[in-house]
């Protein structure tokens, strides 16, 4: 999505640096990190939601084709 570069990377932590400073990186960190987890899951039930209907809709097809 992004093409960054070693000197954009750089730049960008200089700038989160002094804009959020050096205590509150952790916290930022683990609340990103959280974020990211519970989009994950979230992505996943979705998965496992849609292939769920998915099967359920194969099912009768399936059915009236054997009969």
């Amino acid at each position: 999505m992004f093409n960054l570069g070693g000197w954009e990377w750089a730049i960008l932590l200089v700038i989160v640096l002094i804009v959020f400073g050096v205590g509150r990186l952790p916290e930022i960190g683990g609340a990103l990190g959280k974020s990211i987890r519970e989009f994950r899951e979230a992505s996943g039930k979705n998965e496992a939601k849609e292939a769920k209907e998915a099967e359920k809709t194969e099912e009768p097809a399936e059915k009236s084709n054997a009969a």
